[in-house]
């Protein structure tokens, strides 16, 4: 792979913060070592001393005066060292990417720990785009990421979807304007990556299967382009077994995975972690240096405690009683929308995810229903057209999330929605 033409100028002008350089030495360093190189506050001057983190019926985690000191100092960019170790072996159990023993300069699989998985796409997209690049990836699209890319100035590519993901063919017909050969040429502007939730698409709940994936990934290595994959609900797939990732089939080191704990562990933690090719991993790194220096210590710290306890099979377990919450919230929104909104609206139920994509029969733009009406009685919804490229263009569909009202509250909110509908028709 050639990992200099994916690196913007920006990016490529990044040079190690000789201040983190030597922090990171400091922490490493042994007890022996005088430090008059940084200028890390003292932590007899900070007000906290202890803490106990209760974990439900489990052992709580405890933060003695030791722990506590370095709980809230600086700590390393990538991430501390022992969750770091963590994630690595979690990450070859789960995908076994084949680019775990190549060489560095190859591709081998590194990461990073970033301030949850939406601070280290935008440092991926900071990384990769120039204004005007052509980047590819598929329409609805999650409108955290379409506010991430608008400003940068590319040309976002809508490749065609239906509820299994993306279209391969439809993806063969948007390249074919390219030869293969034309990523050589910068001035042919071959699309840089292809950016997909593979697994729960917010908005769509879609999920993408086995199959296209591998075709997908032959393209990108036909056409080579680099693979994003958002993947925050990767962890609340509601049937096995599981679908194999981008991540696991990656021989060529074109993949930049993005994970996340916040749909379960934390979301106000920020902690998320970028797997992907060595070469792109330091860039993101060097960033992160320079901007919020380190995802904080004392989360980093909390997790890996709780990592360090359950285990691997202790952190599953925890992941498969997550999973079954999700699953009977899913079913008591599909039981409610069945109940209410048959005949009125048409949906697909997702494999993965908190959300499902309703489309309203006989109504071409549902903005006014879902931002005036619905709000005046009582329900929220995202309406559709937050989730495209344009979103000034109508769109019969909304986003509704299963995961924090409960099952008598669903039923309420469709009730309440199909009055509307009917009185809109």
């Amino acid at each position: 792979m050639n990992y200099a033409r994916f690196i913007t100028a920006k990016s490529a002008a990044r040079r190690p913060s000789p201040i983190r350089v030597y922090t990171e030495l400091q922490n490493r360093a042994p007890k022996s070592v005088i430090s008059l190189a940084t200028g890390s506050p003292n932590p007899n001057t900070f007000p906290f001393k202890t803490a106990t983190i209760n974990i439900g019926n489990q052992k709580a985690i405890q933060f003695d005066e030791q722990i506590m000191k370095r709980a809230l100092q600086y700590s390393e960019s990538a991430g501390i060292p022992e969750l770091l170790s963590w994630l690595k072996k979690l990450q070859v159990k789960l995908h076994n990417p084949p680019t775990v023993h190549y060489p560095s300069s190859q591709g081998q699989m590194d990461i990073c720990v970033t301030s949850g998985s939406q601070d280290g796409l935008c440092k991926v997209f900071e990384m990769i785009i120039n204004r005007g690049d052509n980047i590819l990836l598929n329409e609805p699209v999650y409108s955290g990421t379409l506010q991430a890319l608008r400003p940068m100035g590319c040309n976002m590519i809508n490749v065609p979807s239906d509820e299994y993901g993306i279209i391969p063919d439809s993806l063969k017909e948007i390249l074919s304007k390219w030869k293969p050969e034309d990523s050589k040429n910068p001035e042919k502007n071959t699309p840089k990556f292809l950016y997909t939730v593979p697994n729960g698409d917010n908005p769509t709940g879609n999920s993408l299967t086995s199959n296209r994936k591998n075709e997908i990934y032959e393209l990108a290595r036909k056409y080579d382009f680099l693979i994003i994959e958002d993947d925050p609900y990767y962890f609340l797939q509601f049937n096995k077994p599981w679908a194999p990732t981008f991540l696991s089939m990656d021989v060529d080191g074109r993949v930049i995975r993005a994970d996340s704990f916040s749909k379960v562990l934390s979301s106000g933690l920020r902690i998320g972690f970028i797997t992907g090719p060595k070469p792109l991993i330091e860039r993101i790194v060097l960033h992160t240096q320079v901007s919020t220096l380190h995802t904080s210590t004392f989360t980093q710290l909390m997790v890996s405690q709780l990592l360090h306890q359950w285990g691997e099979e202790g952190f599953l377990a925890h992941i498969e009683r997550v999973i079954d919450y999700y699953r009977k919230q899913k079913d008591a929104l599909l039981k409610a929308a069945d109940k209410w909104l048959s005949g009125l609206a048409e949906w697909h139920a997702p494999t993965a995810g908190m959300f499902v994509w309703f489309k309203i029969k006989g109504i071409s733009d549902v903005k006014k229903l879902v931002e005036e009406k619905a709000i005046k009685k009582e329900i929220l919804m995202v309406p559709g057209n937050a989730f495209y490229i344009d979103s000034s263009a109508p769109s019969p569909y909304f986003r509704a999330s299963f995961s924090l009202a409960s099952p008598e509250q669903m039923d309420i909110a469709f009730q309440r929605l199909a009055e509307l509908i009917k009185e809109s028709l």
